[in-house]
């Protein structure tokens, strides 16, 4: 069966990208997956998609090296000729609550160039491949309410940078209408663990006390909404940031630490 297009997931090997990567396959589309360093994760992937027909190669790269993903964007355009989706899953993320005073300036920069930074690099490179072909879809994460740009506390940087990704994808959305792309952001709530790499069914009968549906999200959740946003029809739907979060508000309105009283 033909493909019904090419995907690029970074970030690919596990976690939400997994999952979003599974689902692409199991829709028809052949796969690109990008990793930082997990090689036997990644092979993993690769040995999947293939199990499910569709062509699929891994490329080992650091999406905030620009040259690196440069380096990706070839083999993509020599293997396929073409890319139709690209999907940036990758982001670090802190789960240590600190606030900005807190921060180094490497962990400063680790959350701007892995969640804004690296989104806008593979972007710019996508972009001519999809505006030659007049169609693409492209994908961020965020987080939920990051439409809203809230204050955050214990989450500066990576909110900031986030946020930012949300005016950059918005924008984005305006730019390429005229080429047949669309730009979204998936905004998911805390998806944790293994949970992210499961199916709806494989959490449906577990308890998730602070859930408003009294179950865990799941990678399904997530990628079902992606696989929606990736059809050719849905090139009405753009410039959005979609909450997947089951209604759960993740943030927290003031420090979770226990700061010392200034004297």
């Amino acid at each position: 069966m033909a493909a019904k297009g090419v995907a690029l997931i970074i970030g690919g090997s596990q976690g939400l990208g997994k999952a979003t990567a599974l689902a692409l396959a199991k829709s028809g589309y052949d796969l690109v997956i990008n990793y930082l360093t997990d090689h036997k994760a990644a092979e993993q992937v690769v040995s999947e998609v293939n199990h499910l027909g569709r062509k699929v190669f891994a490329f080992q790269g650091d999406a905030t090296n620009y040259q690196k993903m440069q380096e990706l964007f070839i083999e993509v355009n020599s293997e396929f000729g073409r890319l139709d989706v690209l999907v940036h899953a990758a982001g670090p993320f802190i789960r240590e609550r600190k606030n900005f005073y807190q921060m180094s300036i490497d962990e400063i920069q680790q959350m701007v160039h892995g969640n804004l930074l690296s989104a806008m690099y593979t972007t710019s490179l996508a972009l001519p491949l999809m505006r030659k072909q007049k169609f693409g879809r492209i994908i961020f994460f965020g987080f939920h309410r990051a439409n809203e740009a809230p204050s955050w506390p214990d989450r500066s940087v990576y909110a900031a940078a986030k946020v930012g990704l949300v005016s950059f994808c918005k924008t984005l959305a305006v730019e390429e209408a005229p080429y047949g792309i669309t730009v979204n952001m998936i905004c998911p709530s805390d998806i944790i663990g293994e949970n992210k790499e499961k199916m709806i069914r494989d959490v449906a009968l577990l308890k998730d006390k602070e859930s408003l549906r009294g179950r865990p999200g799941s990678g399904e959740d997530v990628s079902r909404v992606i696989e929606f946003l990736c059809q050719k029809d849905s090139d009405f739907v753009t410039g959005n940031a979609i909450s997947v979060s089951g209604g759960l508000d993740i943030i927290y309105p003031v420090s979770k630490q226990n700061p010392k009283k200034i004297d």
